[in-house]
């Protein structure tokens, strides 16, 4: 056996088949070249794995048959060494196995990372470990035998990604979501329990492109690769013989690596995984010097077919294996489930269910006890002792497999793959069951469909050709009989047979194996009294006046509130806000389903508060960091971590990135965090601020007054951003000039600003306004020519989206905003009104929603809350008319007694007006002997006429006449308003 002959194939073992393939190549392809050569170089790759002196063990990932094979193997060799092929840095973590609930994932996380691409992170990579899979037999024989080696040799978790291809031909797929399991939010959970790491599996056999895979699938009467899988190779293979086994896993590993499309890339990395092996199994043979007779190599078929140069114990090509990146990895454990493991790698739903299931099957007919690890949760604890009647099915399998065993793949390929006869029993029991789970899910399912499930599943089985129907030919019966054309709840039949052929099985991390910080969470959350290992909903109540001890408990949930999925704990009363704290809370916690999570931040620190100040010091300091993002930062560390000095440090963090700003798109969100945060410091610590804070509102009254001419005329700088400039530097104003600023920058900066926009226009009218350089009158009277005018009343909704925004900087022009819609409604007639009515709606609606209720609760307060009051109602911006007073005779009203008199509001244009022109108002009121003083006495000394005595009967009134000479524009307004003339101007 240890002849120089070793590693070359045995002379005759496949002659007869070798002829065989090569008449079957020449009749079928009129040519013996092409296909020849595919044909003949899979039997060669069998002779050659099976002729190596090191026993090659080839395994399809969580496949039954494997992991019986190997089972039955691992009692009949007993070997000393096995090499595995898994990623060698997650060796550390397999005695850890013991302390969880299968399945789990070994998980290797980095965050911080050195020598990748930046903005690559953070990085994971997930090897799934299944009960019914061959590594998993392989590490409990390891584990608990004693004076047995275990090593894993496949590349490391570095190597991963350094040899990674790009997105579309990844190590493994992108978690899907399959149609089936649509509106089963448990479900969804399940399958992103992988997150977005990288998976990493033993063996994936599958062809290599879509048409041999829709070759086989159209021939074999199925839908998917799975069930393809199970019913030509799982099947068959499930009680055949070690010989047997190994021969046909390398021939399907052969053919799939010899139909792979021609990919350079994946070929070398490929090629380069097992160069690795190889590399690192002669190192340690070499070392230990352990007989290679008494080692086992495990992988994936597809390895096991290679044709490398360092292929072999015996070979001396050499390969170099390139270090490792400076990242620093870190490993644990995480949970999996069946579901996670087939949306991670592409397989249909319910797959790895039917393969558990097949394997506990296998177990009890072959009477097999499989390898476990000792104390291990899930299941009753197995012996690892060799049954009788393995010994005796497979008795001299040993001798045989030295040699590679004779040709055992002639008769395998000859028989056709049909599985045994009907099983009625189970059968029955199968269509029993399902309706029993149909009707618990509010199905109307009768013994009637058990009948005609029974006979489908009988019927579908014969049209695939097959004796016995396989769970998927059951699956598709169920479906027909049971749902119809209605989903009464959120399972469908589909999602039921999964969990009738053994559920989705969820994995769980015993405490033991969790990361300090996972520890460390579950002992600070004990006093709640909840059971955090389950994955269903806990309603926790914590009464915080009442119990001042879960104090600490509540700050701990609203660090995980803020650290992990929105669903793992999640407030129902209760809230955390600046300067305030609740009495009492109400939280519904989901640890146990977001336990992964809780792990993967075990691999950033130590503690919750650790990880926390990581996080927002990494967001602070980015390279895309904004001051808004720093401001956030400094918000949460107020309200989590209550750290003065890390505060400070990220205050002045957000100083220095509002300086380097030359942008003014989150103005918005800037003025709302400094603000809530300038109120917080008031309010609490004696009401001084920090000098972090002094230092952003100067930084930002010179920053915003620097940019505010530019912001106005840019037309890629929004409305609302300029809106929020200005309401920084006019509601900090007080605070700016206590602190030195100085008023007339940005005095300077509103009258060098000369915006075309329609809305900044009206932005600017308002900001000026506030700052003095603007009067109301005047603006009143710029709006009034805007709906005057028909070539600017079309405009004006964008006008007024200006003057909602202005709310902002200039809170008082409320009243202002509500009298110029007041006017427009009132003013305007419908065939102008109309057209532009759903513009304004649109524009306030999306440019000014959050500032709507301001408008609203003004209007509230100007406006008659009862119709009665609005008929007798005039608004305070207009005069009204009413009877009283003292009488004055007015020569329009003949001198009598009854004459009208003028009654101004005290707000609204009347004020202005005589605020405006003094004059004028004595003139009037001396008309109307209304006045003190004669008019003469206030202007050039002489009496009018009209107060003299000296009138002429026949002409105009001297006063009127004297007046339009002296303020011709002001006193026909006023004539008009008091209704001496026609209309105005």
């Amino acid at each position: 056996m240890h002849s120089a002959a070793v590693g070359e194939p045995a002379p005759g073992r496949f002659e007869a088949l070798r002829e065989q393939l090569a008449n079957a190549a020449t009749t079928f392809a009129g040519s013996p070249d092409a296909l020849t050569g595919i044909l003949a170089g899979m039997v060669d790759d069998v002779d050659r794995a099976l002729a190596e002196e090191l026993e090659i063990f080839p395994v399809c990932h969580h496949s039954p048959s494997s992991a019986l094979a190997m089972v039955r193997r691992l009692h009949q060799k007993q070997p000393k060494v096995i090499y595995l092929e898994l990623c060698e840095d997650l060796q550390p973590l397999l005695t850890e196995l013991r302390n969880c609930e299968l399945p789990v994932a070994l998980q290797a996380f980095a965050s911080d990372l050195d020598g990748f691409p930046a903005g690559a992170g953070p990085l994971s990579v997930i090897a799934p470990i299944t009960e019914a899979s061959a590594e998993y037999q392989a590490i409990a024989y390891a584990l608990e035998t004693p004076g047995v080696e275990l090593l894993l040799v496949d590349r490391s978790t570095d190597h991963v990604f350094q040899w990674q291809s790009p997105p579309d031909d990844g190590p493994a797929a992108t978690p899907a979501t399959d149609a089936d399991d649509a509106g089963d939010p448990t479900q969804e959970d399940d399958k992103a329990l992988h997150g977005d790491a990288v998976g990493v599996e033993i063996g994936d056999l599958r062809p290599g492109f879509a048409e041999l895979e829709a070759y086989l699938l159209h021939h074999g009467k199925v839908r998917h690769w799975s069930e393809w899988w199970d019913q030509y190779v799982e099947q068959p293979l499930i009680g055949a013989d070690h010989d047997t086994y190994r021969q046909v896993m390398v021939m399907i590993g052969s053919l799939f690596r010899r139909l792979r499309p021609a990919d350079a890339r994946r070929t070398d990395r490929d090629e380069d995984r097992e160069r690795y092996m190889w590399t690192r199994m002669r190192e340690h043979l070499a070392a230990s010097g352990v007989d290679p007779a008494d080692c086992l190599y495990v992988c994936g078929a597809f390895h096991a077919a290679s044709r490398v140069e360092q292929f072999g114990v015996r070979s001396t090509a050499s390969f170099e294996i390139t270090p490792r990146t400076g990242t620093e990895w870190r490993y644990g454990l995480i949970p999996s489930s069946h579901s996670a493991i087939e949306a991670q790698f592409g397989l249909a739903g319910g797959a790895v269910s039917i393969a558990a299931a097949t394997w506990q099957k296998a177990l009890t007919a072959s009477k097999v006890t499989p390898y476990r690890l000792a104390g291990q949760a899930g299941g009753r604890k197995r012996t690892a002792r060799k049954s009788k009647a393995a010994a005796v099915a497979t008795a001299g399998a040993t001798a045989g497999a030295a040699g590679g065993g004779a040709d055992r793949l002639t008769s395998f390929l000859a028989t056709p793959s049909r599985p045994g006869e009907l099983d009625e029993t189970e059968l029955l029991g199968w269509c029993v069951d399902i309706v029993r789970l149909a009707r618990r899910n509010s199905y109307l399912a009768s013994t009637a469909d058990a009948i005609a499930i029974f006979e489908t599943a009988v019927l579908l089985a014969g049209m695939r050709n097959r004796r016995r129907p396989t769970p998927y030919d059951f699956a598709d019966a169920a479906v027909t009989c049971i749902e119809k054309d209605v989903v009464p709840g959120r399972r469908d039949v589909r999602r039921l047979c999964e969990i009738m052929f053994g559920g989705d099985r969820i994995g769980r991390v015993g405490y033991d194996a969790l990361p300090p910080l996972a520890r460390d969470v579950y002992d600070r959350l004990a006093p709640l009294g909840l059971d955090l290992r389950k994955r269903t909903v806990q309603r926790a109540l914590l009464d915080l006046r009442g119990e001042p001890t879960l104090r600490a408990c509540s700050d701990l949930l609203w660090m995980l509130r803020r650290l992990l999925p929105p669903d793992a704990v999640r407030p129902i009363m209760g809230e955390r806000r600046l300067g305030e704290q609740s009495v009492q809370e109400s939280w519904d916690v989901a640890i146990g389903r977001h336990q992964r999570s809780i792990i993967e931040l075990g691999y950033e620190g130590v503690s919750i508060e650790q990880v926390l100040e990581l996080r927002l010091r990494k967001a602070a300091w980015d390279s895309q960091a904004t001051a808004s993002t720093a401001l956030a930062a400094v918000e949460d560390s107020l309200l989590y971590l209550r750290n003065r000095r890390f505060t400070d440090e990220l205050g002045a963090r957000a100083v220095q990135l509002l300086a380097a700003e030359r942008t003014v798109d989150h103005a918005p969100e800037v003025l709302r965090r400094i603000r809530s945060l300038l109120s917080y410091y008031r309010t609490t610590g004696g009401g001084e601020l920090p000098a972090w804070c002094q230092a952003f509102v100067t930084t930002g009254y010179a920053h915003y007054c620097t940019l505010l001419p530019t912001a106005f005329v840019d037309d890629e700088t929004g409305l609302r951003q300029v809106a929020a400039m200005l309401g920084f530097l006019m509601s900090m104003e007080s605070l700016a000039m206590a602190l030195g600023c100085d008023r007339a920058q940005l005095e300077l900066a509103v009258r060098q600003s000369h915006p075309q926009a329609p809305a900044k226009v009206a932005l600017l009218w308002a900001a000026q306004s506030q700052l003095g350089q603007l009067p109301l009158a005047e603006l009143r009277a710029r709006c009034a020519e805007l709906l005057a005018s028909p070539l600017t009343v079309g405009a004006f909704p964008r006008y007024l989206s200006g003057f909602v925004q202005a709310l902002e900087p200039v809170p008082t022009l409320a009243p202002f905003v509500v009298e110029v819609l007041s006017a427009a409604f009132g003013q305007l007639p419908d065939r102008v009104l109309l057209p532009w009515l759903p513009t304004l709606l649109t524009t306030l609606r999306d440019q000014a929603g959050e500032l709507l209720p301001v408008l609203v609760r003004e209007a509230g307060r100007t406006f008659p809350a009862t119709l009665p009051a609005l008929d007798a109602w005039a608004p305070p911006w207009t005069p009204v008319s009413a009877a009283g007073g003292s009488a004055a005779t007015s020569p329009a009203a003949g001198g009598s007694s009854g004459g009208r008199i003028a009654r101004y509001a005290m707000a609204g244009p009347v004020p202005e007006l005589l605020a405006g022109f003094p004059l004028t108002g004595v003139a009037v009121a001396d008309l109307l002997d209304c006045a003190a003083e004669p008019i003469g006495t206030a202007t050039s000394g002489h009496r009018p006429a009209a107060l003299s005595g000296d009138v002429d009967p026949a002409g105009p009134h001297p006063a009127v006449t004297d007046l339009l000479e002296r303020f011709p524009a002001s006193a026909v307004g006023a004539a008009a308003r008091l209704g001496l003339v026609g209309t105005a101007g």
